[in-house]
């Protein structure tokens, strides 16, 4: 099937800054889909009928017009957080043509000098502002799709409340047009001035001297989580991870999340990594909101109750840790059940009754068994001693593909 659907970037040049192809699309469709700003853009020459975007957002209006010939407007690149991504998800390629202008990344990387492979993009757009969290660390260069123009004044105080105040940032509003400008500053003296909701937010991250630093490789600091006791510990967490081998796009299930730990440094070793984080407990479900957002990862899912009720109709996971609820009847049965042919299966005991359940599924599924004996040096006196942590018990499993 040839293309129906052409698919045009259009920058704040407007149509003069179009190529011919996107020319010819435009004044040769029967309709032409947009925002407003991208409709208005167009000379009156322009003879297919125009038609908004629906609020709420929904593709129907194209999708219902299949085999015309239809034109559908977008800012800048339309595969970069645009419309384009959202219509490949539902149309095979050879049915669209997408004709992207630069992106305004690419505009503000221009503009500022930046190598773009050197920065990392993101979006704010309709997105929680916590998931920045996951991506300061200093010396990296970010660029910020923001969601309107109080965007810049909350990233400021989003920076000096995580002791990043030192940023430097440049605000880049209307870029490609003749209204474009550059405000800079700094995330301490950022004074908030007017900004155009169309804008991107370029930072320099500069850490204070006394920022924690918290890696993306699995072990952060206890001290990192909010917790009531209930916390995989840094030593016995790094080693967990290792074992569950988080890789892109892969789902875990947090199976008696407790504080989350496990959950949310398996989302922060990949973007695409995903977390249900089953818990039961009102106040350590508060605990996980929290950390996630901390920790930059408010995609976390949080799961309110207990297992194996509460795994009932879930999307099937590539890894399970089993951190709460080692010995309830059932629990592993469901989790085993449902866990994707080669996925991971990893489980912590601390107690006796734990351990031994921990013996028998081995008996059963085979895997391997591994105790953990960590011990820190603490003061005795006038010296130094060892003060060991609890063994833990970790039993680790592959599931077999003809399981």
């Amino acid at each position: 099937m040839s293309p129906w659907l052409t698919v045009v970037g259009i920058g704040e040049d407007g149509f003069k800054g179009l190529g011919k192809n996107a020319r010819r699309a435009l004044m040769g469709a029967s309709r032409i889909v947009g925002g407003q700003r991208q409709l208005d853009l167009l000379p009156l020459c322009i003879g297919g009928e125009r038609q908004l975007w629906p609020s709420p957002f929904s593709l129907a209006p194209v999708l219902e017009q299949r085999g015309a010939a239809v034109c559908v407007l977008a800012s800048g690149d339309p595969m970069f957080y645009g419309v384009g991504a959202s219509l490949a998800r539902q149309l095979p390629s050879d049915e669209m043509l997408i004709l992207p202008a630069p992106s305004s990344c690419s505009l503000a990387a221009a503009r500022l000098g930046w190598p773009l492979q050197d920065v990392v993009t993101l979006s704010l757009v309709a997105r929680p502002l916590a998931a920045l969290n996951a991506q300061l660390f200093s010396g990296v260069r970010l660029l910020l799709l923001s969601n309107d123009g109080a965007s810049p004044a909350a990233v400021a105080q989003l920076l000096r409340e995580r002791g990043f105040g030192s940023s430097r940032i440049s605000v880049l509003e209307h870029l490609g047009g003749d209204a474009e400008r550059r405000i800079d500053g700094s995330a301490n003296d950022w004074c908030d001035p007017p900004i155009a909701d169309l804008n991107v937010i370029a930072i320099e991250c500069r850490a204070n001297a006394d920022t924690p630093r918290l890696s993306r490789l699995a072990g952060l600091p206890d001290s990192a989580f909010r917790h009531d006791g209930q916390l995989t510990k840094r030593d016995v967490r790094a080693i967990t991870l290792a074992r569950l081998a988080p890789t892109p796009g892969e789902l875990l299930w947090d199976v008696g999340a407790g504080s989350g730990s496990i959950g949310i440094e398996w989302m922060r070793a990949h973007p695409s990594c995903r977390t249900l984080a089953i818990e039961a407990d009102d106040g350590r479900q508060q605990l996980i909101e929290h950390n996630r957002d901390a920790l930059g990862v408010p995609g976390l899912q949080l799961i309110r109750g207990k297992a194996p009720q509460a795994l009932a109709g879930l999307e099937r996971p590539d890894a399970i840790f089993i951190g709460g609820g080692v010995t309830r009847e059932g629990v592993f049965e469901a989790c085993w059940e449902q866990l994707k042919p080669g996925g991971r299966l990893v489980a912590n005991a601390v107690t006796l009754q734990s351990e031994v359940t921990l013996m028998h599924w081995r008996e059963r599924y085979g895997g391997e068994l591994t105790r953990i004996h960590v011990a820190q040096a603490q003061p005795l006196g006038e010296f130094d001693t060892w003060r060991q942590a609890l063994p833990i018990t970790l039993l680790d499993l592959v599931k077999p593909f003809d399981a």
